[in-house]
């Protein structure tokens, strides 16, 4: 069996004959045969491959073999020293790169999170050398396994490297590759997995052309059948997921018609029946319908035309009457009095779709009386929005800089935002007949923008739909007039503890795992 002190004495052998090294070879072999050996023997013969790798062409696959085997070995420094080894043993030869990404991509399983950062190093390295076969490696295991732990960091790599190197390594030609293999891999994606690869795609120039955009959204929308309502929960959830990416692909040039028409025909109809069925499968049945309404407030900006906009305005209509409370008679409690629930993005989606479509279709407000209950129920909810706005704003007067920056008041900005948007809508509603003329951003819009700028990770981070119920403790309709409070604010996340959501309200350890991995 092979020892330290015989590595050494081989090593020197080489070394020595200096430009007749190669006539070595069975010195070479010799060493390789220290995978064998004791812990020391391991470690030393783990740096000694990698010395001579480029020396004997014709040991390549016995070599690498051996490094593999040692990338398996019971002791974590071997381990550590055998990955770095196989990102040196691939400068100047680009034909083994696949072959070594491909087995460093299995390693990205290890749980120690040293062992990751060195193969992530490793896998660097191997993009300098080869950025085309490094990321043939890591597509490989894409396509390919089914463990999602490695998807998962394979893509986090590619996500964090094409931040950080640029166009360093990720040149045109290499941007086109991932856009081809991604192509490939979409359909396959889990929700989570599509999130982190358009993410990826993203960050390449190349997918930020009209012609790149509309790849995308035809590739995303090839995923999803537009001809059938969404009433199984599966397919709410990869339908929703799939919608909620391809939305960053359209706009001006990229036009969303059948999208919309999509999701005015077979979603918004069908609105209590997704709610069940996200129920019944253990899902948050709010956070996914609204997640419907805002792809059609947000998409309606790129659609050439809305076919049939009188019938989906009825359906945006009844969903909008459902969360905007009638004024109380005489003798009820309303929402200053905790008679009522105001869900102020709900209510700001909806407003801001019938806003919309009143431009493909200016007469639906023909009936005088309907008009008229609805202009009621938007004066008393437009009371609510700015009594919850000088509340919102007393509770960030005075901050600035970092203050603003916290979770909390973030939420706070968000929700000032909502209620002025709501209040600039509720306007049009007075004009006659009814008509889209202001303009605003939508809320989570701005929310989205602002996570790019300070979020590296994946994907945007969405906020609570917000809605405030009133206290009903915390006042009294039998108050005198002065002293009765408007508005009173809600208890949670706004001032210590208090319940978001989006519901829809009627207005009334795994182990290392190396061994055995996968070699081609």
């Amino acid at each position: 069996m092979v020892t330290v002190e015989r590595l050494y004495e081989l090593y020197n052998i080489i070394t020595g004959a200096k430009d007749d090294a190669a006539k070595h070879e069975a010195e070479y072999v010799e060493i390789l045969g220290g995978v064998k050996g004791d812990v020391g023997t391991r470690r030393m013969t783990a740096q000694f491959i990698s010395r001579y790798f480029a020396t004997f062409p014709n040991q390549e696959e016995e070599a690498l073999n051996a490094l593999f085997d040692l990338c398996e070995d019971d002791e974590p420094s071997i381990r550590r020293q055998s990955i770095t080894s196989l990102g040196v043993v691939c400068r100047g030869k680009p034909t083994i790169v696949p072959k070594v990404a491909d087995i460093l991509a299995q390693l990205l399983q290890m749980d120690d999170a040293a062992e990751v950062n060195c193969v992530n190093s490793a896998l660097v390295a191997l993009l300098r050398v080869h950025a085309k076969g490094t990321l043939t490696g890591l597509f490989y295991q894409l396509d390919n396994n089914r463990d999602d732990i490695i998807r998962d960091r394979v893509l986090r790599f590619l996500l964090s490297k094409i931040q950080s190197l640029s166009t360093e390594v990720f040149g045109k030609d290499v941007q086109i590759f991932i856009f081809t293999e991604a192509k490939k891999f979409i359909p396959s994606a889990t929700e989570e997995e599509l999130v982190l690869i358009m993410s990826i795609l993203g960050e390449l120039s190349v997918c930020r052309t009209t012609t790149g955009q509309q790849q995308l959204s035809d590739l995303l929308m090839a995923q999803v059948d537009l001809t059938k309502p969404l009433l199984k929960s599966p397919d709410i959830a990869k339908t929703v997921g799939i919608l909620t990416q391809a939305k960053n692909f359209f706009s001006a040039n990229v036009k969303s018609t059948a999208v919309v028409a999509y999701l005015l025909t077979h979603a918004l109809p069908h609105l209590d029946q997704i709610e069940a069925a996200v129920l019944v499968a253990g899902q948050d049945a709010a956070k996914v319908t609204f997640s419907i309404l805002k792809l059609v407030a947000q998409l309606l900006n790129f659609t050439e035309t809305v076919q049939k906009a009188d019938v989906a305005m009825t359906h945006v209509f009844k969903a909008l009457l459902d969360v905007l409370p009638q004024p109380p008679a005489a003798g009820e409690a309303g929402w200053e009095d905790g008679g009522a629930s105001l869900q102020f993005s709900r209510v700001e989606c909806l407003l801001y779709t019938l806003q919309q479509l009143t431009k493909f279709h200016a007469d639906f407000f023909s009936d005088v009386d309907v008009l008229k209950d609805f202009r009621q129920r938007l004066q008393y909810f437009a009371r609510g929005s700015q009594a919850y706005q000088k509340v919102l704003r007393e509770a960030i007067a005075g901050k600035k800089g970092d203050e603003l920056k916290s979770e909390e008041n973030k939420v706070k900005l968000i929700a000032l935002k909502t209620t002025a948007n709501i209040n600039t809508i509720i306007k049009d509603f007075f004009h006659t007949p009814p008509a889209a003329k202001s303009s605003i951003s939508l809320s989570w819009l701005l929310e989205a923008e602002k996570s790019k700028d300070g979020s590296a990770a994946v994907g945007f981070k969405r906020h609570a739909p917000i809605t405030i119920e009133s206290d009903s403790s915390s006042s009294s309709p039998k108050q005198q007039k002065g002293s009765r409070q408007i508005y009173a604010p809600p208890s949670g996340k706004f001032s210590r503890g208090a319940s978001y959501g989006g519901g829809r309200g009627r207005g009334r350890g795994r182990g290392r795992g190396g061994r055995g991995f996968s070699r081609y």
